[in-house]
């Protein structure tokens, strides 16, 4: 067998594990590498991105909605610093990404070379592995082992290699191990489930909370809420695990929550919290007994003061709790929470049934995206306002996926997302929920979409300002300033970059519009003008809030921002009266 590069062993180890696309952009000290994927007979594809950061993102989205490892490159210096943002959104999603960063020639590294930075300290907070090749003949175990930590330890393995050691013969490799591919399942002791199994047979009324954690486990989840005819809560995470065909579900808590998830979080006497690492713990009940699984250790009593925490697998666990538990009559709580939780629900659709004149309500926009959407859709949604109307208006169904930075919080994720989901599932409808911030943070990906003619819907909420951020200033007493840009006509741009594109201002020409688009073969934009005044209320309000709100609202009738200000005060005491019960 003739001998190997180290890039050429980069190449063969992804292959093995699995890995289909590559992200990233070409560079000097990456070209070893890119050749080598060029020579693999297709077994391995490279997608060119405008940015590493979408790179990143991408190949994190495609490993979530494929469930195999997937990859990412870096050039030297600036290419691989774009990495970071997006390896941290794949380290806070548990999505197994195996990283490249090539570097300077191991001849120049720690001379101040052109391109030199220090990426073994540069990544380590956003890496499950990191190291650096010093030569050639650690292939192929260090690459094994930086694959192996992203497929078991759910995070980004990196490897940092100099430029002239990608293209250097290993003329003495190290043995190759196989690779091991799932991770293992892991339950409590028989006595630990025994100990829940008591605390939850004495308690009266049991509330549900789940997370990402419970991807797989979702039957189990369900048997477990009508056994107990406890209500079930979830994250962000978990939305498109247990919102579908849940006749029990009661919706989120947090600044994005609906429904009555916060109140049954509340009143119950003992929660379960599921495979979630929930970090708003202010939102958590202090008052009550708390219970929680996850396969992680340290997330157990990270977020709340938990009675009973138990490291394991969740649907495992649940196997082994169901047979200690009896099917309960009582259905009181369950009932109570789910009529205020209908209640709240018709609050919430005051616009949806009745759009007001003027600017769109995003409401009305994410309902007609959610109501067309194929019953296996992927969407993605940006950061800020998007979170909100995806939380709030996709009606999840079984088989969809919804993928964001719900724990990095990054901006400009949902495009690059939909990208790699797209690469990862061609047979698939890929959905973007943009905002215009997010949007035009990353434009130039809108050229990888049209390049590739990936069948990416890019579904913009256009309100020219960052709504969220807005929100933030006026409820903590800042007059808003800084948030707004001028208007942008981003459907002109997107048929300037060769994609179908149209512009909606009016509610009745919204589920026209994204029909057209999703009816459309390849790529399409769809620019919905929405109003910049949209409010979203959190579960619960504070006279704090209010107090700040009433504030910056002041400081702008003293700055004289009249016109504006009637509008706004308008538009959110209007969202006030039908938001709160």
């Amino acid at each position: 067998m003739a001998k190997q590069t180290v890039a050429q062993h980069l190449v063969h180890l992804m292959i093995e594990a699995g890995v289909r696309t590559v992200y990233g952009i070409v560079g000097d000290s990456a070209n070893p590498v890119i050749d080598a994927i060029r020579m693999s007979d297709g077994k391995l594809r490279f997608l060119h991105v405008r940015n590493e950061e979408a790179g990143a993102f991408a190949a994190g989205a495609d490993a979530q909605i494929s469930g195999r490892p997937s990859a990412v490159i870096g050039s030297s210096g600036p290419g691989a610093l774009h990495l970071i943002n997006g390896l941290y959104d794949c380290m806070r999603n548990e999505a197994p990404v195996f990283a490249i960063a090539s570097h300077v020639p191991s001849t120049e590294m720690y001379t101040r070379y052109f391109q030199e930075t220090r990426p073994d300290q540069i990544y380590v907070d956003c890496t499950a592995y990191l190291a650096t090749v010093t030569t050639p003949g650690q292939m192929p175990r260090i690459a094994e082992l930086a694959m192996q930590a992203a497929i078991l330890e759910r995070g980004v393995g990196m490897l940092i290699v100099p430029g002239d050691l990608n293209a250097a013969v290993v003329d003495q490799p190290m043995v190759p191990h196989p690779l091991a591919m799932s991770r293992p399942v892991v339950r409590p002791s028989d006595g630990d489930i025994g100990q829940l199994a008591t605390l939850i047979n004495g308690a009266r009324k049991i509330a549900i909370y789940g997370g990402a954690g419970c991807t797989g486990a979702r039957e189990q989840v369900l048997e477990l809420a009508g056994k107990l005819h406890a209500p079930v809560g979830y994250t962000l995470r978990g939305k498109d695990v247990l919102e579908a065909d849940n006749p029990q579900s009661v919706g989120m808590t947090g600044l994005l929550g609906w429904g009555s998830a916060t109140l049954a979080l509340h009143e119950c006497d003992l929660l379960l919290m599921l495979g979630t690492d929930f970090p708003y713990h202010a939102f958590l009940p202090d008052h009550v007994k708390i219970a929680q699984i996850d396969d992680r250790a340290l997330h157990l009593g990270r977020r709340a003061r938990v009675e009973l925490g138990l490291v394991g697998d969740v649907g495992a666990t649940l196997e082994a709790l169901l047979p200690h538990l009896e099917q309960r009559d009582d259905r009181q709580f369950l009932d109570t929470m789910l009529n205020a939780h209908a209640k709240a629900l018709e609050n919430m659709n005051v616009y949806v049934n009745s759009p007001p004149a003027g600017a769109l309500r995003p409401e009305v926009v994410a309902t007609a995206i959610s109501e067309a959407a194929a019953p296996d859709a992927v969407f993605t949604a940006d950061t800020g306002m998007c979170n909100v109307w995806s939380a709030r208006y996709l009606r999840m169904k079984p088989g969809q996926r919804l993928l964001g930075s719900f724990g990095h919080g990054s901006m400009a994720n949902a495009m690059p997302q939909a990208i790699g989901a797209a690469m990862a599932a061609a047979d698939r409808q890929v959905i973007a929920l943009c905002g215009d911030g997010g949007f035009g943070m990353l434009m130039g990906e809108l050229l990888t979409i049209a390049a590739y003619k990936l069948p990416v819907k890019l579904m913009i909420f256009n309100n020219s300002t960052l709504g969220m951020v807005r929100a933030e200033q006026e409820v903590a007493g800042y007059e808003p300033w800084g948030t707004d840009v001028p208007p942008v006509d981003y459907a002109s741009l997107a048929r300037a970059a060769g994609l179908p594109a149209e512009r909606v201002e009016r509610h009745e020409d919204i589920a026209g519009a994204v029909q057209r688009a999703l009816d459309t073969p390849g790529p399409a934009l769809v620019d919905f003008v929405t109003d910049p005044h949209a409010l979203s209320m959190p579960p619960e309000v504070t006279m704090k809030q209010l107090r700040g709100y009433a504030l910056a609202m002041g400081k702008a009738v003293l700055h004289g921002n009249s016109v504006e200000l009637l509008d706004t005060v308008r538009s959110n005491l209007r969202d006030l009266k039908t938001m709160i019960p």
